[in-house]
């Protein structure tokens, strides 16, 4: 049949139209699973008119091969010269999805908008089509036309509304890629003003109004009516939770996520589950790792199938390929860590290759590329395809930098393409999977004696620290000590909001009541957030007009903040990471608690890296005695905050070429077990 349908191409392409539609019959007929030929043939029947006749054959190519978006754009044309107009709107809409470049399906989609009057709908496709291609035939003027009669209302089918709410529905999807997410919200809204009820757009505004605007009161109602719609909708049940989570509603988000099914059906809800763990207050490490065994048992290791050896060859001090798997290779705080790391590789003994799922790539994005010896988009390709490019591009060490935070990869590492897979960055912790082999901590965070297995792989130390740290800006300057101008001295934490709960404002409550006078600048999201936190002082004794609330800033408007404080004061037990090492950066010691699992050990990290344990607390008691004691001596204050910055440069934590040397001896270690076994 390959050879047929070949010899029908070859006479069509030729002009002998009907010598090819013999042929074209004769293919389906030997093999009915054969979709171009359909597809081709029915090209056929709608030239001729045909179209009844057409519909018939792209219906059964669309169901041989949905993700052909010829195949769904040519049924849609059938549909509109049969003014079957939802039908065709949904064909045309479907070819969008695939193929969100392609502006012909667009400009298409307008025309048929057009064509049933709906002209507000057409005037949106027409314009994306512009975007897209701004030489389509009379598109300008198409546009224009349809802007001004998009002004009159319209009277609309219930189906025709259904097909133009998927229109803007599906223009919003594809500015949400691309990172345009104000058109994208507002496309998504006009979606829902026509269909209240579409379950797919509630859940899109529901993660652009918690991602983008931080509006989480009217996030979490999207996905609520979201899952009551559909409640099969199971990534909803995760957004709701991680949404519940950051507004301070820690126990019932993670409830939300253990909705019946949720867990079995939506990897990526589960393993919003096993992120948020750690912030919840009482959660051991012996239960963190089973969670992450259970989605490995679930998710994981039904992809072993997928595993083959690997034929890497096993000379253990050639050169190495390295490979770094990111949706964050963009302005993200994650390009604090990775940029000094590889900057400093030593390109002579590793190439490096990163693997890239940025949606719209931007200047950090460019300036990490740099960096590396081969850059791979791989935005939107599905973790099979991914795992055979790395196979391809003989990776001998693959490093994930997301383990079970958004957007992460799990899924390409239990494929195990690469003969040797470890976890470092995202977060100093587990993913439990059966597939990787090593994950990279230092002896503060894991303390040599302490009990490893907490986690499924196996331990590797860093000599000094688990984080380098380059804030790529040396403005905002480290500012005067606030108390001295103030005649009070402000605490601080403008740590996520999701490692703020009720044990650590018990706590900082203590230290505000013991210093008489003091303040607390803490980031809080908007709305019913803002208000349940400062009441959680005030029934502690705490005055509201003592407790100032932020929001997101700038980047570099956040680190200008630091300028107003004058001793931070560490979440437990979640401590702070980035935003600890930003504060020190500042000049601002930073108060902590050693927690009972890893993550609750940063502060503990940061400190003796710097060599002040004069700011570690082993209980809430001694927190409360250590702030208060810093609180009270100005003067120690203000020479740590002159020479802090210093301090933090001339330690491990920024000495960038140190780190490197480090985790390549660590690479280098792993890999030359795997070529001894």
């Amino acid at each position: 049949m390959s050879d047929l349908f070949a010899e029908a191409v070859a006479h069509h392409q030729a002009g002998r139209m009907t010598e090819a539609t013999l042929m074209y019959q004769r293919v389906p007929a030997g093999d009915p699973r054969h979709g171009d030929a359909l597809f081709l043939l029915a090209g056929f029947d709608i030239h001729s008119g045909r179209l009844d006749a057409a519909v018939e054959k792209l219906t059964r190519a669309t169901t041989l091969d949905p993700n052909n978006a010829a195949y769904h754009s040519n049924l849609g044309e059938a549909y509109r010269r049969m003014r079957r107009y939802p039908e065709a709107a949904s064909a045309f809409v479907k070819a969008m999805s695939l193929k969100p470049d392609l502006a012909e399906v667009t400009f298409n989609l307008a025309l048929l908008l057009e064509q049933a009057g709906e002209m507000e709908g057409a005037a949106a496709c027409f314009e994306r089509a512009q975007e897209l291609k701004a030489d389509l035939p009379n598109v300008a003027h198409r546009l224009e036309v349809a802007r001004k009669a998009a002004r009159r209302k319209v009277k609309r089918s219930a189906a025709l509304r259904r097909a133009t709410a998927g229109t803007f529905f599906t223009l919003a999807s594809q500015d949400q890629a691309r990172g345009h997410t104000d058109r994208a919200l507002a496309l998504c809204r006009r979606s829902l003003e026509l269909e209240p009820g579409f379950a797919p757009a509630l859940h899109m505004l529901g993660v652009m109004l918690s991602g983008h605007t931080e509006q989480l009161d009217e996030a979490a109602v999207a996905f609520r009516k979201a899952i009551e719609i559909d409640p099969g909708l199971f990534e909803a049940y995760g957004n709701l939770g991680y949404t519940l989570a950051t507004a301070g509603r820690m126990d019932e988000g993670v409830e939300a996520i253990k909705h019946c099914g949720v867990l079995a059906s939506a990897p990526m809800g589960h393993s919003t589950l096993i992120f948020l763990m750690p912030f919840q207050a009482g959660t051991d490490a012996a239960s963190i790792l089973a969670e992450a065994r259970e989605w490995d048992r679930l998710h994981g290791q039904p992809l072993a199938t997928a595993v083959r050896p690997h034929d890497n060859d096993r000379s253990p001090d050639r050169r190495l390929r390295v490979g770094y798997v990111s949706p964050d290779f963009h302005n993200h705080c994650q390009s604090f860590f990775t940029l000094p790391l590889f900057s400093n590789h030593d390109r002579e003994r590793f190439e490096i290759f990163a693997y890239s799922s940025v949606p719209v790539p931007d200047p950090v994005t460019a300036a990490i590329s740099l960096h590396v010896d081969q850059w791979r988009t791989v935005f939107g390709v599905d973790d099979a395809t991914v795992a055979e490019r790395v196979r391809a591009d003989r990776i001998d060490v693959l490093v994930d930098l997301t383990m079970h935070m958004s957007h992460g990869r799990p899924g390409l590492f239990a494929r195990k393409p690469a003969p040797v897979q470890v976890c470092w960055l995202a977060y100093p912790g587990t993913t439990g999977l059966s597939a990787m082999d090593y994950r990279l901590t230092d002896p503060h965070l894991d303390p040599p004696g302490s009990d490893t297995g907490v986690y499924s792989e196996e331990t590797v130390r860093l000599p000094d620290t688990f984080w380098c740290f380059d804030p790529h800006v040396t403005e905002p300057a480290v500012g005067p000590l606030p108390a001295r101008a103030s005649g009070c001295v402000t605490f601080g934490c403008l740590n996520n909001f999701l490692k703020v709960n009720a044990g650590v404002i018990d706590v900082w409550a203590r230290v505000l009541l013991a210093v008489e006078g003091s303040r607390l600048v803490l980031m809080a999201p908007l709305g019913e957030a803002r208000e349940r936190t400062l009441q959680a002082f005030v029934s502690r004794g705490v005055a509201r007009e003592r407790v100032e609330l932020v929001g997101r800033r700038s980047r570099r408007d956040y680190l200008a903040s630091y300028r107003e404080l004058d001793l931070g004061l560490d979440t437990f037990p979640y401590n702070g990471h980035t935003t600890s090492l930003d504060s020190l950066w500042m000049g601002v010691p930073v108060v902590t608690l050693v927690g009972d699992t890893i993550v609750g050990r940063a502060g503990l990290c940061q400190a003796m890296n710097l060599g002040m344990p004069e700011l570690i607390a082993a209980t809430p008691d001694e927190y409360v005695r250590v702030a208060v004691e810093w609180s009270r001596d100005l003067d120690r204050l203000e020479r740590v905050r002159a020479g802090l910055r210093a301090r933090i440069e001339a330690s491990p934590l920024m000495d960038a070429p140190r780190f490197a040397r480090n985790i390549e001896a660590a690479y280098r270690q792993m890999w030359t077990r795997w070529c001894a076994k």
